[in-house]
């Protein structure tokens, strides 16, 4: 796994959960993991991983993912033994 994106894993499980992860960085760190990222209506992302479908809003106008789904991806990411 490349730097950065264990920068990013980093910056998920970090304590408390931090808002100033860029959508970009979890959408690469995803793909490197072999999601297949897909749009759906609106600002939606369906992330297919671990055989599972995730949807997430991409957010705008600021770059950086919410904490809510910060969370999310924490959980969905230890449950999948990835850290």
């Amino acid at each position: 796994m490349k730097r950065k994106h264990q920068k990013t894993l980093e910056a998920i499980f970090t304590h408390p959960v931090s808002g100033n992860i860029q959508w970009r960085d979890v959408e690469a760190l995803f793909m490197e993991l072999g999601a297949d990222i897909s749009e759906r209506e609106g600002s939606r992302v369906a992330v297919v991983l671990f055989s599972e479908v995730r949807v997430f809003h991409r957010p705008h106008p600021s770059p950086n993912t919410d904490k809510g789904a910060v969370v999310s991806i924490r959980k969905w990411l230890n449950d999948n033994e990835v850290t």
